[in-house]
């Protein structure tokens, strides 16, 4: 009898319940720069690079939680800790400390897109665009384009984007990124948020081919995180109590995340998407090359990054 198998586009059910791959490389030397690292997901993977012995620098927005983790850094590993300010929701704060960063730090050995929000209601950034979109993309998108001639500069190095199974709710519309005109849907818009970080991510990775740069995306796992704590006391009460005693402890998305950004075993790997450390197939709305193309141009233009010339590599 023929062994029944899923359909490709629904690997992701299996896959995220295989076995996980470990990584106990040193870091020491490497300079790791993570972005959301003051809780949940981004926290564990700042704990374990930095028990790795990478020098860890931020970007955050909460200054005294910063200090408290760079305190406990310092203070428990042989490393360095630093941090740059910056509120996601404001591209020019992006921009500033991304230049702050490249002033003092040479040389980034592994950039971690870790940062994140959900929203339950349409908001707009001050930029002008909807929230999610705004934070979950394109200061990544920012902080990745600004940085992409200095990491191939000291190649090899990695790019790690956090990602989400939450790109295969869609959402993402060319003609209404902002929701303008479409009834919005938290989902959607989280979804629409996490499809254009892994369309750019495929464009990416085609500028690196060959210049020992990789870029990849990971799903951290269904673990508990503070993301979508900013939309009030009742989806806070919900997500304590409904949500958060159903999820795992994000120390596994951490110790995937090192995974990524340590193993031997990633060298060379990239443009692929990970369910924590195995590999999986996207959904297919995703893999769409054409508007690929079209939402890569529209964020160099959205973060005027089209004004420069940060692709001449």
């Amino acid at each position: 009898m023929k062994k029944f198998e899923l359909p490709e586009e629904l690997n992701f059910l299996t896959v995220g319940r295989l076995p996980q791959k470990v990584s106990h490389e040193s870091m020491k030397g490497k300079v790791c720069l993570i972005t959301g690292a003051t809780s949940g997901v981004g926290y564990e993977a700042t704990i374990r690079l930095a028990k790795a012995g990478a020098c860890i620098v931020m970007m955050v927005r909460d200054k005294d939680k910063a200090e408290i983790l760079c305190h406990n850094i310092r203070a428990t590993n042989n490393c360095k800790a630093d941090y740059f300010i910056a509120d996601f929701s404001k591209l020019e704060e992006v921009r500033v400390a991304t230049e702050a960063i490249m002033m003092k730090y040479p040389k980034i050995d592994v950039l971690i897109n870790n940062a994140g929000v959900h929203m339950t209601t349409r908001q707009l950034t001050v930029d002008g665009n909807e929230m999610a979109f705004g934070v979950n993309h394109l200061a990544s998108f920012l902080i990745t384009s600004m940085l992409l001639k200095r990491m191939v500069e000291n190649a090899p190095t990695r790019i790690i984007y956090v990602n989400s199974e939450g790109h295969r709710f869609n959402g993402l519309q060319l003609d209404d990124l902002t929701w303008k005109n479409r009834c919005y849907k938290g989902l959607k818009g989280y979804g629409a948020s996490k499809i254009a970080q892994l369309m750019t991510i495929w464009e990416l990775n085609d500028l690196l081919i060959g210049k020992n740069v990789t870029i990849n995306a990971m799903h951290p796992g269904a673990v508990k995180s503070n993301i979508g704590y900013n939309n009030g006391i009742l989806y806070n009460l919900y997500s304590k109590y409904i949500i958060q005693p159903l999820l795992k402890s994000p120390k596994i998305s951490g110790e995937a995340i090192y995974y990524l950004a340590s193993s031997p075993e990633m060298e060379g790997i990239s443009g692929k998407f990970f369910n924590l450390t195995n590999e999986e197939i996207p959904a297919k709305h995703a893999l769409d090359r054409e508007l690929g193309k079209k939402i890569f141009e529209i964020s160099k233009k959205l973060t005027k990054i089209d004004q420069g010339n940060y692709y001449e590599i």
